[in-house]
């Protein structure tokens, strides 16, 4: 069909004849005469949060990401509890697991200062300390925002070469207004990618950003800042610039998704992996590589409105992952956005074998959790000098298909 660049000498024909054309008439007749051209564009309506939810979900997320503050990620299930209790010798029972979890809540109030958020399993929101005190009240007495996981799983991706996808939406809505009201703020939803010859495909990073993005939908309307967590697995051989490449197109495609689905930045906080050559790859890389690497997959994806940028560990040593993120602060460079941790493993694993089940060595375990968690909001702030010790600080922590 012939386009016309304007319909000006068709107007001004019609209004030099003797009719009396208005402005209205005009725009009829034009609109039937060419309805391609002259077709009125239907503007989109969509359902945003309240100015009130939003300023909550803004304060919260900015509450988090504090300057020397981070994530004390204590989310492992049932399962991987029983893994690391069993590492070292102790039965995998509620109360073993209760004793565990009360050991790292109620470390020395020096921890307040470096933890600004703890992310809760569903069973640890109904434990209680020894003299009956929820451990959610415990934690909010001393100014830690309590955090709940909220994703069920990792499933088969039918249609993929042994990709997955995260499990847990149908009733997410109603979970998160019940984790509200037990007085969570923030939620973690962990999707995982690989770096294979063909993978990930683009079918598994659409799939994966638009499931992170449902649930970021879910958690804001129910007052809940939701964490975003596209996690690209380390395993693998692929050297820093394969895993840069990936990480960039995962994270625009979350970022494209989460715009789709009007989900409100600002209150939103990012949980991504740094950017590291896989496990088995031959060549080893300088922290400020590394750094490098990670701010600019960041940069080219991530957008300014994000308050903060709060890594996984990845299977990084807890001594590794405090150099990392020590280096990434200290990168020269645009960084609009907070960047700090949220660890499991690379806070925990020096402080679990400390305490190796027994009573009397609760206290060493905490000082253990106290060393890791100073290294780790000193890293936050750039002004990490490294060497801190610890019972496993220098043991990897790479799990191979790690799942929890």
């Amino acid at each position: 069909m012939r386009k016309f660049a304007s319909f000006k000498p068709i107007e001004t024909i019609l209004r030099r004849t003797d009719l009396s054309f208005s402005s209205w008439h005009i725009q009829r007749l034009l609109l039937f005469t060419f309805p391609v051209r002259y077709k009125k564009k239907s503007m989109a309506h969509f359902s945003y949060l309240s100015e009130q939810l939003q300023a909550e979900l803004k304060k919260t997320a900015e509450a988090i990401v504090a300057p020397g503050k981070g994530i004390l990620a204590a989310d492992e299930s049932t399962g991987t509890m029983g893994k690391r209790l069993s590492n070292i010798g102790v039965e995998n029972s509620e109360e073993n697991r209760r004793i565990y979890r009360q050991l790292l809540f109620t470390a020395d109030k020096s921890l307040d200062n470096y933890i600004s958020g703890v992310i809760l399993f569903h069973e640890t929101l109904f434990q209680k300390t020894e003299d009956g005190t929820s451990f959610v009240t415990l934690l909010q007495n001393r100014g830690i925002i309590p955090g709940i996981k909220v994703d069920k799983g990792v499933v088969d991706l039918m249609g993929s070469d042994g990709e997955s996808t995260t499990q847990g939406l149908d009733d997410l809505g109603s979970r998160c207004a019940e984790y509200y009201k037990l007085g969570c703020r923030f939620a973690k939803w962990r999707c995982v990618l690989k770096i294979r010859d063909h993978t990930p495909s683009p079918l598994s990073i659409l799939e994966n950003a638009n499931v992170l993005a449902r649930y970021a939908t879910e958690c804001q309307k129910n007052g809940i800042v939701p964490i975003v967590e596209p996690e690209i697995l380390p395993d693998g051989d692929h050297d820093l610039e394969r895993c840069q490449k990936v990480t960039e197109k995962v994270l625009a495609a979350v970022y494209k998704a989460l715009s789709d689905h009007h989900v409100y930045l600002e209150g939103t906080l990012l949980k991504p992996n740094m950017v590291t050559p896989g496990q088995s790859c031959p060549k080893k890389f300088a922290p400020q590589e590394v750094a490098k690497a990670t701010v600019t997959a960041l940069q080219r994806t991530v957008p300014a409105a994000v308050p903060g940028v709060t890594f996984l560990s990845g299977g990084q040593s807890e001594e590794e992952a405090s150099v990392h993120l020590d280096a990434l602060n200290k990168y020269p460079g645009k960084k609009p956005w907070a960047l700090t941790f949220s660890y499991g493993r690379a806070l925990q694993a020096s402080a679990l074998k400390a305490w190796a089940g027994k009573t009397e060595s609760i206290k060493a375990g905490q000082e253990e959790l106290l060393k890791r968690a100073k290294a780790c909001s000193e890293a936050s702030l750039g002004k990490y000098a490294g060497g801190v010790s610890g019972a496993a600080a220098a043991e990897t922590l790479f799990i191979k298909d790690h799942a929890y």
